[in-house]
């Protein structure tokens, strides 16, 4: 695997995160499906990933310096 990727691009930290969630919720007596937990993942990384393209337009319309 030579291919890199931003952190919040990863379905498989995303996955982790809402497996995790559910665990919690379901310590807490509150159940989460199956489904939604992969419509949660897919949301979070579209989430991750357009924070991601904000953050990039924000650094370079704060940039002090050209690109060259």
């Amino acid at each position: 695997m030579n291919i890199e990727k931003p952190w919040w691009q990863s379905k498989t930290l995303w996955g982790a995160a809402v497996t995790l969630f559910s665990a919690v919720l379901g310590l807490t007596g509150l159940e989460l499906a199956d489904g939604d937990r992969a419509s949660l993942t897919e949301l979070l990384t579209s989430l991750g990933a357009a924070l991601g393209g904000l953050m990039a337009l924000y650094g370079r319309i704060t940039a002090r310096a050209r690109i060259r």
